[in-house]
């Protein structure tokens, strides 16, 4: 009998909800930002020397949030450069929102902002189609190659995009994290469809050193309260859920052999610690910083 399990995906809806419920829940968007104030002077420390214009590519932009922050570094470093900032993100909505947010911006007179409404594979072919290869400064990936169907090729791609003194960030789940223990213990019970792949950044550092490229690894320690996914029929802990399992209404459809499983190991030290009486979910991120 085929399961009624289906991915999160196949309800865009429920998946914004939960991924916006996921963010309320988690630190994901300030260790993230804590990066970017510690580590990302230093890392674009060089990529605009001697240049009159910068010129940024944000792979799977999202609505923006990061992006800014990154934008407001690079300005910092080179004040008064033009920036161009182009953004592949294949969500209209995901890209109304990042319109208005830097509608709602003062400091960003100096960037040229282009968006691309489209899947970094589709930008990639279209820039084939069209004999087109514009090289950049700074190429940043940030949360979003779990979406591509070929991690490495997409990465040669974007690589071979940079500039002399330009760099690659990608953000991603850490090795060290709840991510990599869950979807490698599970990943073949859930219904996963094309439109995910599991990877973390143990997958990704192998992919580099295969290909003999220069990178380095930043920690960013992060966790998710999942505190709520314990209690019966409570909707915040079905939604976090379907999210950790990329699986619509996963307490409704899952077997329920496979619901206590997953269960209790959200509950290992694997997984989660247990801290003043919540469950904190390991959300762990790495951010690799590639060579050009």
């Amino acid at each position: 009998m085929a399961s009624p399990m289906r991915s999160l995906f196949t309800d865009p809806a429920r998946y914004v909800r939960s991924f916006r419920l996921f963010l309320a829940n988690s630190t994901e968007h300030q260790c993230m930002q804590e990066f970017m104030e510690r580590e990302l002077p230093a890392v674009i420390a060089s990529i605009g020397n001697e240049k009159s214009t910068i010129n940024i590519l944000s792979v799977g932009g999202g609505a923006g949030e990061i992006d800014l922050l990154i934008l407001s570094k690079v300005q910092a470093r080179y004040p008064g450069v033009t920036i161009n900032n182009d953004v592949i993100e294949p969500s209209a909505d995901q890209i109304f929102k990042y319109k208005e947010r830097v509608a709602e911006t003062s400091s960003v007179e100096n960037v040229k902002f282009t968006w691309h409404e489209e899947t970094a594979y589709e930008y990639e072919s279209r820039m084939n189609a069209e004999k087109k290869s514009k090289k950049w400064d700074f190429i940043h990936m940030i949360q979003m190659l779990y979406y591509v169907k070929d991690v490495p090729a997409t990465i040669r791609y974007f690589h071979s995009l940079l500039e002399t003194q330009a760099k690659l960030l990608i953000i991603l789940v850490s090795g060290n994290s709840g991510w990599e223990t869950l979807w490698k213990k599970y990943s073949s019970s859930l219904p996963l469809d094309d439109l995910c792949s599991y990877v973390s950044s143990d997958d990704i550092k192998k992919m580099l050193d295969s290909a003999g490229l220069k990178y380095q690894v930043h920690e960013l320690p992060s966790y998710m309260d999942i505190t709520s996914c314990f209690i019966e029929g409570n909707k915040d802990g079905e939604l976090l859920l379907d999210f950790l399992t990329e699986t619509c209404e996963f307490s409704k459809t899952a077997p329920p052999e496979l619901k206590r499983q997953v269960m209790e190991e959200l509950r290992k030290p694997e997984c989660s610690e247990k801290r003043d009486g919540k469950v904190l979910f390991n959300n762990n991120l790495s951010a690799i910083v590639i060579e050009p």
